[in-house]
């Protein structure tokens, strides 16, 4: 389960995920959007990081960072497998 509402928040990929692993899995906002609603495993590693689990277009991991206070959750990378 996700510690915030996805719709109510701004949703914004680093340049090097951006650049590397969306231009790569052929993903634009709304696909990012779709593959963090549909994590089926979601861990948190510290104080603003999770680890989420995703089937969009085979297995991925995306590292995430949510700040509360900004409300914001910043894309920090992304793996295949």
């Amino acid at each position: 389960m996700l510690p915030f509402d996805l719709d109510e928040i701004r949703v914004e990929p680093s340049k090097h995920f951006r650049n590397t692993k969306m231009r790569k899995w052929d993903w634009d906002i709304h696909d990012l959007r779709d593959a963090i609603r549909q994590a089926g495993r979601v861990v948190p590693r510290g104080r603003h990081k999770l680890e989420l689990w995703t089937q969009k277009g085979g297995s991925k991991k995306l590292v995430v960072a949510y700040y509360a206070e900004e409300r914001c959750l910043l894309v920090i990378t992304g793996t295949e497998g």
